[in-house]
């Protein structure tokens, strides 16, 4: 991998750009000295990037004239907007331009330019959206979080095999242990999608453990937890909405008393630690896992600082060649099919 990793970020997606985006890049490049092409409107973001100094950064501006807005048809928007920011950042990246795209705009424009663009890693039939979330344990991966609200059991154990291997690179856990998200841990729980999948990947070459329960996501008890795309995004939303509860009722408790607000000087270092976990800003956006390229989701309402760590983050996947060694371990897997395939390529052998 050559030591130049340029992040190509898409400067007209998120609710506030360009302003978060400049101020993202600006912060990456000068900690981390990483190359960015912000791409967007020239007079816009060269308007934010005036109110910084600039000086001795890797910082490059790609000229588009559309945006994809939250409202547009993703698939549609990527084939008929072909100047928009989404679709020339990844056009940047399979041009050779850039290795990795950042975007906090149309997450489902972003994954259908990942898509349409770089097309999909052999061997996936769906890309999944992962993410990062803290556990008692240490982070913990979900996939998929909102790429595929409708899946087959096949997509299910692909989502394993690439939450795997991310886990494995990324996370450094070298021998990530895999959970199927259901409403009970029986066999008998869960969906016809579920009990089919799981039968795929008890005998898997995964370290499956095999369902988990919702309450098992914060308590670590698994290193991945896979399940489609619409319980995913349920999961997601649901947990940030209880991080925003959580620290708005410590504030009015802390608030209210004379003892809070004592104890809390006392217990200061606790709360800012326990705000750090639970920020999705420190991770930044969530991969896009199944892509023959890289490719980042960040919120709509990202911070300044959220999109600086997923232009680290994208560097990183970059640097760590994560896609080359899915790829590795995709060629074990039979031939796309009906999801009765053979599954024994995937299967551990008698002696492992």
């Amino acid at each position: 991998m050559e030591d130049r990793i340029v992040v190509a970020v898409d400067g007209m997606g998120s609710d506030n750009a360009p302003a978060v985006e400049v101020e993202g890049a600006v912060a990456a490049s000068r900690k981390w000295g990483i190359s960015v092409i912000l791409v967007g409107d020239t007079t816009k973001l060269n308007e934010e990037l005036s109110r910084y100094d600039t000086s001795g950064l890797d910082l490059s501006i790609h000229h588009t004239s559309e945006v994809v807005g939250m409202h547009d048809h993703p698939s549609d928007a990527v084939r008929r907007k072909k100047d928009s920011s989404i679709r020339v950042a990844f056009d940047l990246v399979k041009n050779g331009n850039a290795h990795a795209v950042v975007s906090a705009g149309n997450s489902g424009a972003t994954m259908a330019a990942g898509m349409f663009v770089l097309k999909r890693v052999q061997g996936i039939d769906r890309p999944a959206i992962a993410t990062v979330f803290p556990s008692q344990k240490g982070k913990i991966l979900i996939l998929d979080v909102g790429g595929n609200v409708e899946c087959k059991p096949y997509h299910l154990a692909q989502f394993a095999l690439m939450g795997d291997v991310f886990a494995r690179y990324l996370m450094g856990k070298p021998h990530p242990t895999v959970g199927l998200l259901s409403n009970g841990a029986e066999e008998s729980k869960g969906t016809e999608l579920t009990r089919e999948a799981h039968q795929l990947l008890k005998g898997s070459m995964l370290d499956y453990q095999g369902y988990v329960e919702g309450r098992d996501i914060f308590a670590g008890v698994v290193d991945v937890v896979v399940c489609d795309g619409f319980v995913g995004n349920v999961v997601l939303k649901v947990s940030e909405g209880l991080a925003e509860f959580v620290g708005s009722m410590l504030q009015q408790e802390i608030g209210s008393r004379l003892m809070g607000k004592i104890g809390y000087l006392l217990a200061r270092p606790a709360f800012t630690a326990f705000k750090r976990k639970v920020d999705y800003s420190e991770v930044g956006g969530a991969p896009l896992l199944g892509i023959d390229g890289i490719g980042m989701i960040c919120h709509g309402g990202s911070t300044p600082k959220a999109i600086m760590n997923a232009i680290y983050t994208a560097r990183e996947y970059v640097a760590k060649e994560v896609n080359q060694k899915l790829l590795v371990q995709l060629e074990k897997l039979p031939p796309r099919r009906d999801w009765k395939f053979d599954f024994s390529r995937f299967t551990k052998s008698k002696d492992s």
